[in-house]
């Protein structure tokens, strides 16, 4: 018994969902900094709002990996309940989320809207593992990437585009333009339609089914289950000498936060720290004292017997990311300020730059979308690390584009710094996940995924935390050096995926 190879439109239909998700992903991205500056925000003080969105997916990706691999409902199947449970309240958010009266309800709403997208999309990367053989498994990453980019285009557009149907694109001083709001209103709807077509369109193997599979991966060596006395031992003593290392890093960085009176954006680094060492401590404890029979032991012995190819592609994802997320904070501040001289939310000059912002993001991913189809035959002519390698390179370098810009026109601004970045953001889509998801056993694909997402999530904190920083303390509050950094950053990550030990239906653990 093997995976059935799928047609183009069960492919398309299984994908679809992620068209919707996208929507509410761009909104947001092209958004909500736009939204927190009409609200009141300090260009500084933009990164520590965002920690939300990356904060929540640490959290809820893992753990909704983890319960979808143990799902399995009768009629929705395992990953489809949790695309349709994400997507009811991520499209009631939307609705919320412009019609914020204040910054910190602004900030909340974002925390609830982060959290319900990644109730969703999550299961949407395992579902294509669980779904498609190997040899589709590229195609399939591909597909989602089409759709990402389809629904960010159209989703980035939507302000600038309602303005052609005499919607307003400015208000009042603290009140979000309509504009805006409608935008919103348009991608809740849609994000809900879309991901009810994947629930309904789709079908998914039974665990019976699932398992036969597992066992037929004759090359998979899987990871332990069970582990002797002295192994948990050892490994508890370890748990215990890193944590308290972590810990004391950690205390001692936030009293120097403290002391110095250093930007508050760093607590975020700081604190994380005091919690990756505090689990540590509770880790090693559970470890010696032989209370190993629950999930959170589990998770842990999983994430430190991850996939050797996950380990290498951790470093590319962590450059890759952190080099998005200072694009997403601080696209908006630069274009306004370094290319149309201005921090006037009210002036027609801003909000013509946000609106380009905008019309940026949504090239972007209409780029993505054209190309997605067409990095699986390059990476088939040279190999996937090589065109992971080209296609960061290109988008670090249309990132520090910006920065040369002094001729705002529609050509030089939305168009040739987004075309290398559309190029990037197909790659990391799609080249990424398919390098790693043949590394996977089947029963852990839901779990694996979602740790994954921990390389995307802790680069957007580490950047939430010190962009900020660096930003007022180095290029004197100019958010333009932000997108520079960020460009350097994911051409580093380009760099790095030459060094992943890719090897196509070769599965190795250390």
């Amino acid at each position: 018994m093997k995976k059935r190879t799928l047609g183009f439109w069960e492919i398309w239909n299984m994908s679809f969902g992620f068209l919707g998700i996208q929507m509410g992903f761009a909104l947001q991205n092209a958004n909500v900094s736009r939204i927190f500056q009409t609200l009141g925000a300090e260009i500084d003080d933009i990164p520590i709002l965002w920690v939300a969105a990356p904060l929540t997916g640490l959290i809820v990706q893992p753990i909704i990996g983890y319960l979808s691999d143990k799902t399995w409902h009768s009629r929705l199947g395992r990953r489809r309940p949790y695309f349709l449970i994400g997507a009811i309240f991520a499209s009631l958010a939307l609705f919320v989320m412009p019609n914020s009266p204040v910054l910190w309800v602004a900030a909340g709403m974002l925390w609830i809207l982060d959290a319900s997208i990644n109730v969703s999309m999550e299961p949407f990367r395992a579902f294509v593992g669980d779904n498609l053989p190997e040899e589709q498994r590229t195609k399939g990453f591909a597909m989602q990437s089409f759709f990402i980019g389809i629904g960010a285009y159209v989703a980035s557009k939507l302000p600038l585009m309602l303005t052609y149907f005499g919607v307003a694109n400015t208000a009042p001083e603290g009140i979000i333009p309509d504009s805006v709001k409608y935008s919103f209103y348009i991608g809740g709807i849609a994000f809900f339609l879309a991901v009810l077509w994947t629930v309904i369109r789709s079908k998914e193997y039974t665990p019976e089914e699932m398992k036969i599979f597992e066992e037929q991966e004759k090359e998979f060596k899987p990871v332990r289950e069970s582990f002797s006395e002295e192994w948990y031992q050892k490994n508890g003593k370890s748990h215990l000498n890193k944590g308290l290392l972590i810990l004391a890093v950690g205390l001692i960085s936030s009293y120097l936060v403290y002391n110095y009176d250093l930007k508050k954006d760093l607590y975020v680094l700081t604190l994380g720290l005091i919690t990756f060492g505090g689990i540590a401590l509770i880790i090693s404890g559970y470890l010696q004292t032989h209370k190993t029979r629950n999930g959170f032991v589990n998770i842990v012995n999983d994430f430190q017997m991850m996939p050797k190819v996950m380990k290498q592609l951790a470093w590319v994802q962590f450059f890759s990311w952190f080099s998005l997320f200072s694009m997403w904070i601080y696209a908006t501040a630069a274009v306004t300020e370094h290319i149309y001289q201005t921090t006037d939310t009210t002036s027609i000059a801003y909000n013509t730059g946000a609106n380009q912002v905008g019309e940026m993001f949504a090239n972007y991913n209409i780029i993505a979308a054209a190309v997605a189809f067409l990095l699986p035959l390059l990476a088939k002519a040279t190999s996937r690390k090589f065109t992971h390698f080209l296609a960061l390179v290109a988008g670090g370098l249309g990132m520090m584009s910006l920065y040369f810009i002094t001729n705002p026109t529609t050509f030089t601004i939305e168009w040739l710094p987004m075309i290398g970045v559309g190029i990037a953001w197909a790659s990391i889509l799609s080249v990424p996940y398919a390098m790693l998801s043949g590394a996977l056993p089947a029963s852990k694909m839901g779990y694996y995924m979602g740790v994954f997402n921990f390389f995307i999530v802790i680069p957007q904190l580490v950047a939430a935390s010190i962009l900020g920083f660096m930003v007022s303390k180095f290029f004197n509050n100019e958010p333009i050096y932000a997108l520079l950094i960020g460009g350097c950053s994911m051409i580093l990550a380009g760099i790095l995926s030459l060094m992943v030990n890719d090897k196509v239906n070769t599965i190795k653990h250390d």
